[in-house]
């Protein structure tokens, strides 16, 4: 399968989903954001990081990129579109993705391990999960606090659009386990087609059970399957 990864000025994590691609054996690409043409893609990954700073909105510049044209083409035809931390606001700020990510609940930048819950295993991203898996990513952000109207949130929850919620070891799903102050511990939506992927943990560092866990390895593994 081939794959395309995204980079903008300020993107530090896009090198990180490059190794976790190339270890499920995807052939990957990086893109360049200026760039006007993608190459043949089964899979585009928007990366975390911090595009142009941060600066006016997380995201906001970023969502402009000339790029992004194609990008949004490809999420048309049905094309797989990965958008994880900072890649989540930039889906978000290209309108792909409803909502908005605000400041943390208590205004403070986190990066952290958090658990979560598999709530949804029939889409291509997580099919190698298990229903109401609990598993460890990690985050690092300081906008990551989902929030959407409540038209928005009934649909998000009724046509099963939320893959994973924040919650603790043993699964459980409540306030005390929400990291950022995210409506319903909401850590990631689908698009309505499930096609588009936005998350804020990062799946990319947990490949490897010696460093830092493995946990994340199957959303790839999925994607591939």
């Amino acid at each position: 399968m081939n794959s395309s990864v995204i980079v903008f000025p300020g993107s530090n994590c896009d090198r990180d989903i490059a190794v976790a691609l190339e270890k499920l054996q995807f052939k990957n690409k990086m893109v360049w954001h200026k760039d006007t043409e993608l190459p043949k893609s089964d899979l585009i990954v928007i990366p975390g990081g911090f595009s142009y700073g941060d600066y006016l909105r997380s995201g906001a510049i970023a969502g402009k990129s000339l790029i992004l044209k194609e990008v949004i083409r490809a999420s048309e035809k049905g094309c797989p579109i990965l958008g994880v931390c900072n890649g989540f606001q930039i889906l978000i700020e290209t309108g792909l993705l409803k909502g908005t990510l605000l400041r943390n609940k208590n205004l403070k930048f986190l990066s952290k391990d958090v658990y979560l819950k598999i709530l949804n295993i029939k889409n291509k991203f997580c099919n190698k999960y298990t229903l109401n898996q609990v598993i460890k990513l990690n985050i690092a952000h300081n906008e990551g606090n989902y929030f959407t109207n409540e038209e928005h949130l009934k649909k998000l929850e009724d046509l099963e659009l939320i893959p994973f919620k924040y919650c603790n070891e043993k699964g459980v799903i409540d306030e005390n386990n929400n990291p950022n102050g995210s409506l319903n511990n909401i850590a990631g939506i689908f698009n309505e087609n499930k096609n588009i992927l936005g998350m804020m943990p990062h799946p990319e560092r947990m490949i490897n059970k010696l460093f830092s866990g493995d946990d994340g390895i199957n959303l790839f593994s999925s994607l591939m399957n």
